[in-house]
Order: structure tokens, then C-alpha cells, then sequence
């Protein structure tokens, strides 16, 4: 992949350039690149964590949909890939993935001709996949198969949101894993809207960008599962409040984001081109502090995940080109230009 990633910066730096004139010394974090995603480059992947180690998986690669599924260890770099989604799950893109005690599961997507609404469970343990309650509605005639959702993990329940259908949705449903079982919680407070980004910070849901009518969405919810109440925190541009969100330039679609000390992070995507800026979200005080710019090629469509107190940006397409690439972020550290 060494003359695609050449390739990747130059793209990189020319849809970029117009976002991102401001030196990265003025900001904390700090990028390192690490060793290639060991199986094929592809974009709109998922990714878990199980204890030490991380699951990248699915995906498109350009030309197939993937079902195969690959291993990172903390300091042990990719170690092998597990098993596959089985035969009677469809190869697929545009999926989401949360973790339940240990169990992951990986259900909805796209694979190439429709939206999907099963859902399956991997357990480390035995090593397999099984399949488990498909996202559907009590009334048979609604059919509630999507891609490009959100999802996240409260108090034991998994949830999914937005998303699209061929056209942007704004429902949520909970997942129950002992009971099998998905129940509709309250819509999501905002505006319908796909591509966003999800994270969870102490108990808490927090969901933000994404689009909806080619419009890059700038409001913010937070969500509280003992109450079922979204509730709007500030928008994310376009002042409502001089102090704060006239700087910000967080709206955007394919983004990635991830939590980090109680800090929420979204990175990369697209907002009228690829997108290198990292924003950091503070829940106490609802604002946002730009860190330093992702430092690999700028990409949309990427995957992130948490090992050791560090953030991963993995995977994900530079223009149309899909990639295999991993970085790791420290948003404590200097920036350093030469590692």
C-alpha cells in the first residue's frame, strides 16, 4: 500500500488544505501511525473492543463486501483474523457493533443491493458467531432495516438510532440481550439525520453530525436511559452564544468518534471535502476544544476504537480510493511533527 498512501497525502493535503491553515503547535494530541490493518483496505468497516483487544471487520473494499473480521492487541499490533460473519449473514457495509459484557454484536448495514436488519453476536470465548433478534418493528408492515446508524451501550442495553433507508430516519430501539429482544425508546430529539457519530460519556449518550437533504446537521442531543429524554446541548457552529459555539467547525458526515478521560472526540469526515480536524467535547461544561489535526491521509468513512488509554483511527476511503492504515492518538501529548 506504500504508492496508495503516497497518493493518499497529496490528496490529502489538497482537499484539506482550505479547513486546516492553522499550525498544529497551537493544539494538544498527538498522532502516530501504526502497523497496517492485516487484511484488505476497505471503508464503512465496524469495530469493537472485548478487554484488551480490538475487532476490525466487514467493510467495503472498493469492488467486495466484506465478512471477515481481524484482531488488535494492545502493544501486540494485529494479531489474526477470527471468523467470519457466517454464511447466512450477508457480506456487508454501513453496519454498527456495540459490546455487552463481553459479547459483541454486529447487525444492520448495507450489502450492495439492500439494507439490512439482523443481528449477530461474537463471543472471544467460543470463538463463534450466533445470530440474534433482528431489529423489527412490533407491526410487521414497517420494515426498519438501515445503514449508516449510530449505536452506543447503556446500563447493559445496546442501542441503535438514525440512520437511512433511503432516507434519513430519527427512531431508536433498545436491545435487551437477556431477553433477546428490541423495544422503541423516544425518538431521537433532532433532526432525522444519517452518517452521524454516537458516544457515550460516564452515563450518558451524546449524538451529533451526520446529514440529512445533503445538509450537514449542527445540533447536539443528550440522552438519559433512566428517563428517556433527549435532551439539546449547544450547537456545534453557527453562534447561538458568542462565547462559545461561533468557533466551532464540528458539523460533519463519516466521522469517527471515540472517548477518551470523559472527554468525547469526533475526527475526520466530510463537510464539502475531506475533513483532517479533531474536536474534543467537554460534557461539564458543553464545549468543544480543537486538538491537533488527524495526521494521516484525510478520509471519511473510517473506524475508531480505545486500547490502553489511547484512541485508533483505522481503515476508511480518501476520495474513492479505500485504505488500510492505523492511528493512534494521545490527547495528552505535544504535538510532534516527526514521529
Amino acid at each position: 500500500m506504500q504508492n496508495a498512501r503516497h497518493y493518499c497525502w497529496i490528496l490529502a493535503g489538497l482537499l484539506a488544505a482550505c479547513s486546516n491553515n492553522d499550525d498544529d503547535d497551537d493544539f494538544i494530541g498527538n498522532w502516530i501511525e501504526r502497523s497496517e490493518l492485516a487484511g484488505k483496505p476497505r471503508s464503512e468497516a465496524v469495530a469493537f473492543v472485548i478487554n484488551d483487544t480490538a475487532y476490525v471487520g466487514t467493510g467495503f473494499d472498493g469492488t467486495d463486501y466484506r465478512r471477515d473480521f481481524w484482531k488488535y492487541a494492545n502493544n501486540g499490533g494485529w494479531i489474526t483474523q477470527i471468523a467470519e460473519l457466517p454464511a447466512a449473514a450477508a457480506a456487508r457495509s454501513s453496519a454498527v457493533a456495540f459490546v455487552i459484557d463481553n459479547i459483541a454484536y454486529v447487525g444492520t448495514g448495507f450489502d450492495r443491493y439492500n439494507e439490512l436488519n439482523d443481528f449477530w453476536a461474537y463471543s472471544p470465548a467460543t470463538g463463534q458467531w450466533v445470530e440474534k433478534a433482528r431489529l423489527v418493528d412490533p407491526n410487521p408492515s414497517i420494515d426498519l432495516s438501515r445503514k449508516d446508524a449510530v449505536s452506543f451501550v447503556l446500563k447493559g442495553k445496546g442501542y441503535i438510532a438514525c440512520g437511512n433507508d433511503g432516507g434519513a430516519l430519527k427512531d431508536v430501539w433498545m436491545y435487551d440481550p437477556a431477553a433477546d429482544k428490541w423495544t422503541s425508546k423516544n425518538t431521537f430529539g433532532g433532526a432525522k439525520r444519517t452518517d452521524a457519530v454516537a458516544f457515550v460519556i460516564g452515563e450518558r449518550a451524546y449524538i451529533c453530525t451526520g446529514t440529512n437533504n445533503s445538509e450537514l446537521k449542527n445540533d447536539m442531543w443528550e440522552y438519559n436511559p433512566d428517563t428517556d429524554i433527549w435532551t439539546e446541548k449547544r450547537k456545534i457552529s453557527d453562534a447561538t452564544d458568542e462565547d462559545f459555539d461561533n468557533d466551532y467547525d464540528v458539523p460533519r458526515s463519516g466521522a469517527v468518534g471515540f472517548v477518551l478521560n470523559n472527554k468525547g472526540y469526533v475526527a475526520t469526515g466530510t463537510k464539502g471535502g475531506l475533513s483532517l480536524q479533531t474536536w474534543e467535547y467537554n460534557a461539564v461544561d458543553d464545549t468543544w476544544t480543537r486538538r491537533t489535526d488527524f495526521e494521516g491521509p484525510a478520509r471519511t468513512a473510517a473506524v475508531a476504537f480505545v486500547l490502553g488509554g489511547k484512541a485508533y483511527v483505522c481503515a476508511g476511503r480518501t476520495s474513492s480510493l479505500p485504505l488500510d492504515d492505523l492511528y493512534q492518538f494521545d490527547p495528552l501529548a505535544a504535538y510532534d511533527e516527526n514521529d
